[in-house]
């Protein structure tokens, strides 16, 4: 292997010595030539100085004597210096007694001389005798031309640099030649004695260490190299016999991939079959799972119906003159058949989830208000020794932001299952707001629930324990449907509880606040609570009355309240009364337990008195201090919506195949004011359209002959009556339904039961 010069040891080694030395050297050079520089300026100033110190004392006998012939050979004498090229002797009254010059010689080096040197040098020397230092005689002057001594200079720093360049190349050619001999030459041997060296070889051959180098470098690298071989020789060797194992290996592996390619074969038509089995039981689900939505859709629709007309004849027989026993009778069938509706919304609520169809509403609406109807409602399943409390916190937006229905729901759940739960003590809904939401508390001081069992309450058809559902009932869906009613508002629902000690279940939502809270107007008058200090009843009063600007006592039982004379007394406490009526003569406010009001002939005996169902509202305390303290009514009481009836007189036609729920939806709307026209199918209420003008279409959809979708399609394509709001009146609730009648050409949806507050607010938006 053969290696081009420029790119040797050698030569790479001896260029970077020759160029440093060669940089050092004329560094070396320059700084000799400058030393040489200074020296020779200093030789000039000495060398003339010496000649007019020599000449002084003859210029100034001269110079004293006024002799012109001698001043003329005295100057000539100073012209014989090959330096000088002028000299002048002057006596002191600036008479010129001598004055001698030649010509400057010319030469190539006069340009540098005078450069470096000067061009011309002129020095003075002032005469004087030396008894007479001070007495001035006259002056010598000499100019000096530096050609000569300059030329000398730039001669020898030729010879200088010259010298300096032949010692560089001489350098380089001494160091070429060792570097050859003791770097280059060695390692070439080397190289080419592992080019010619296979490692593959059974013993590759062993390299020689180069003359001299046994223990240096080089030497240290060809023992290397014989490791390296002997290294390489071993593994090549290895490999050969793991190619062989590997070679036997395959040999084996052909043979058993053969056999397992007959195994496959018989897999994979035993895994044909499973697929097609797996198949068919995909399509049963699937048809599993269409049947389940619609039985879910004819359960929705056959329970909806009988209760429309269930509820809805409730509703017309509270309007109408009742004894105060058969009003609280009907009222308790009419909650409880609002009940059964909540508990059937929770099982399509549990659907729709599963579907993934779930939509959320977002408008302003009044979540106190909303907790103190929920809780009212449900205050019928309170067992008779539990205090049912709603604590709202006094500075609680009015309005929030959120879906009304669902989150009543999530009351209603939470409270449902905190009241069935407990049997005596205290159950109390606590309403605060917190940074970007709300949260509701329901605590309760029922069983509790265990900690194991904690986790799978939210569990659909879940209940903590296997006693539960014996002893006290339930679907075990009311709080999975609530978890996940949370989790869908991007809120958060928590449990802390423990066995025998009560819970309390506590719901983080994301509910922005829309409006403040209102400010109620001021009262005036004392006010006396009879009731424990631990009760829900006493720590309302202690939260509001003080607000309202009310004189605020609460008592116990036992106490005397002769002094007290308050203007309202107000107790939950049944055995107080009989004896408190004669001592005192001020109003009672009665707090009683749901349906639980004293019999007329006991409630004339205690007159004036006042009955109220727990839980208190902060509405209806508000407005019996106003009318007990201040003897008026109050126009509005914490933002409260007020429902008022239509004074439209609108013409409706209902299609309608159920009797019962004719009679329902033409009660409602005749006691709405609306002129009412029914027809049994489709078919008759397309005649019904041909011969009289309608404001409004309530359209059941499953109906014999002609069903509402039908007749929806129709009215729309034959064009006649373009701007006709219909609204369908379905029993069917599931999440697909209000699309379907969106399809067909109807406007909006109500579904069955409904309440007349629904029916006013869909003739007062559809009604011009």
């Amino acid at each position: 292997m053969d290696i081009k010069f420029t790119q040797r040891l050698s030569y790479k080694q001896a260029r970077l010595t020759v160029v440093v030395g060669f940089i050092l050297g004329t560094l070396l050079s320059f700084i000799q030539i400058g030393l040489d520089y200074a020296n020779v300026g200093d030789a000039i100033d000495r060398q003339m100085r010496s000649l007019l110190d020599v000449s002084h004392n003859p210029a100034s006998r001269i110079a004293y004597n006024i002799d012109a012939q001698l001043a003329k050979e005295l100057t000539l004498g100073l012209l014989q210096a090959e330096s000088i090229i002028a000299a002048r002797l002057i006596d002191n009254n600036n008479t010129m007694l001598a004055n001698v010059q030649r010509p400057r010689p010319q030469s190539s080096y006069r340009v540098l001389t005078d450069f470096l040197f000067g061009a011309n040098r002129q020095y003075e020397d002032p005469l004087f005798l030396s008894t007479y230092p001070d007495e001035r005689l006259g002056l010598l002057q000499i100019d000096v031309d530096t050609l000569a001594i300059g030329t000398r200079f730039i001669q020898r720093s030729e010879i200088t640099l010259i010298s300096g360049f032949i010692r560089s190349l001489v350098l380089a050619g001494i160091l070429l030649a060792l570097f050859y001999m003791m770097l280059t030459k060695p390692l070439v041997e080397v190289i080419r004695a592992l080019s010619g060296n296979d490692p593959q070889l059974p013993r590759p051959k062993r390299l020689e260490f180069p003359p001299g180098h046994e223990h240096d470098e080089i030497g240290v690298l060809v023992k290397v190299a014989n490791q390296q071989f002997i290294s390489m020789s071993t593994e090549i060797q290895q490999r050969r016999a793991a190619e062989n194992r590997l070679t036997d290996y395959l040999g084996e592996l052909e043979n058993i991939v053969s056999a397992r390619t007959t195994e496959l074969k018989a897999s994979n038509t035993r895994l044909s079959l499973s697929n097609e089995e797996l198949e068919k039981a995909r399509r049963t689900a699937l048809d599993m799972a269409q049947a389940r939505a619609a039985f879910l859709a004819n359960m929705s629709h056959e329970i909806r119906t009988p209760l429309n007309g269930l509820l809805g004849m409730i509703a017309l027989s509270l309007d109408s003159p009742l004894t105060s026993e058969q009003r609280q009778q009907l009222s308790i069938a009419h909650d409880s058949g609002k009940v059964l509706v909540e508990l059937l919304n929770d099982i399509l609520d549990l659907s729709k989830f599963d579907a993934g169809q779930l939509e959320l509403e977002r408008i302003p609406f009044d979540l106190g208000a909303l907790i103190e109807d929920t809780a009212n409602l449900l205050s019928q399943n309170a067992a008779p020794g539990v205090e049912l409390t709603c604590l709202i916190h006094p500075e609680f937006p009015a309005l929030v932001l959120g879906d009304p229905t669902r989150v009543r729901q999530i009351v209603s759940n939470l409270l449902s299952n905190a009241l069935k739960f407990t049997r005596l003590g205290r159950v109390d809904v606590r309403l605060n707001s917190r940074p970007g939401g709300v949260r509701i508390e329901v605590c309760d001081t029922g069983i509790g629930i265990p900690e194991e069992a904690q986790v799978k309450i939210f569990q659909p058809f879940t209940q903590a324990g296997a006693g539960i559902t014996r002893q006290f009932g339930g679907t075990g869906l009311g709080l999975a449907l609530t978890n996940n009613l949370c989790e869908a508002m991007q809120g958060r629902l928590s449990i802390e509880s423990q066995s025998g000690q009560g819970s309390v279940f506590c719901a983080d939502l994301p509910l922005p606040a829309h409006t403040p809270c209102g400010t109620a107007a001021a009262l005036s008058g004392k006010v006396v609570a009879i009731s424990d200090e631990h009760s829900g009843l006493a720590e309302l009063l202690a939260t509001f009355l003080p607000l309202w600007g009310i004189d605020y006592q609460r008592c116990d039982l036992d106490v005397e309240l002769a002094g007290l004379a308050p203007d309202l007394l107000i107790t939950d406490s049944l055995d107080c009364l009989f004896t408190l009526r004669p001592r005192v003569s001020a109003p009672i406010l009665l707090l009683t337990a749901y349906g639980n009001f004293l019999p007329s002939e006991q409630a004339l005996a205690l007159m004036p008195l006042q009955q109220q169902a727990r839980p208190l509202a902060r509405a209806a305390l508000y407005q019996t201090l106003r009318r007990t303290l201040q003897g008026d009514e109050p126009e509005t009481h914490f933002n409260a919506r007020q429902v008022l009836p239509t004074d439209k007189r609108a013409r409706i036609l209902l299609v309608e195949d159920n009797p019962v729920n004719q009679l329902v939806a033409k009660g409602m709307l005749g006691k709405l004011g609306c002129e009412v026209t029914i027809a049994a199918h489709g078919g008759e209420a397309l005649a019904e359209l041909e011969g009289s003008a309608f404001d409004l279409v309530l359209m059941d959809c499953n109906m014999p002959v002609m069903d509402g979708y039908e007749a929806s399609r129709r009215i729309r394509q034959s064009g006649r009556w373009p701007h006709l709001p219909i609204v369908a009146l379905t029993a069917n609730a599931m999440p697909e339904e209000r699309e379907k009648c969106r399809a067909a050409g109807m406007n909006d949806y109500l579904a069955k039961p409904f309440r007349r507050e629904e029916l006013m607010a869909l003739i007062e938006h559809w009604v011009d």
